[in-house]
């Protein structure tokens, strides 16, 4: 089993030659603009656009689903559903939801498959979904790493 290369750079700009896919995770009530997805839609309109345009037409937009968007020839866009809206509810639960992302990698590890893609992210769901990495880490490697697909993960420095 592979480990995850951590490297100190922006998930926007993938290293590396070949298909690559930047995973991200998403929430299921539409919403688009704070964190990563800001530098997103700075270098691509593209996944934006058809994120909005997914949630509007409610097909398969749920929970542990993915949406991949081609952005470049050989780059990708993993728009993941791992967020239950965007906010810490009265409960006290964070947004993120660890089986929903874990789904929606298995997704993504079945497209990188085909395509022989390297993953690429920022340390997902452990931003304003609330998460933590030690349980997002396990769950890149079981649904990621142990299918022998390479992943890196980018610690932006500003």
């Amino acid at each position: 089993m592979e480990g995850i290369n951590y490297v100190t750079g922006d998930a926007t700009q993938p290293v590396g030659d070949g298909n690559r896919i930047i995973a991200h995770v998403c929430n299921d009530v539409g919403a688009w603009g704070k964190g990563f997805v800001v530098a997103l839609s700075r270098r691509w309109p593209k996944p934006e656009k058809e994120f909005k345009q997914w949630y509007k037409s409610k097909v398969n937009f749920a929970l542990g689903e993915t949406q991949l968007v081609q952005v470049e020839e050989n780059i990708w866009v993993a728009n993941m559903i791992g967020q239950r809206d965007i906010k810490t509810g009265s409960s006290g639960i964070p947004p993120i939801r660890y089986e929903a992302i874990a789904t929606a990698l298995s997704k993504v590890a079945v497209f990188a498959a085909e395509k022989n893609a390297t993953v690429h992210m920022p340390r997902i769901g452990c931003g304003l979904a609330g998460g933590t990495w030690d349980k997002m880490e396990p769950i890149i490697k079981a649904e990621l790493t142990s299918k022998s697909i390479l992943v890196t993960v980018y610690d932006f420095k500003s």
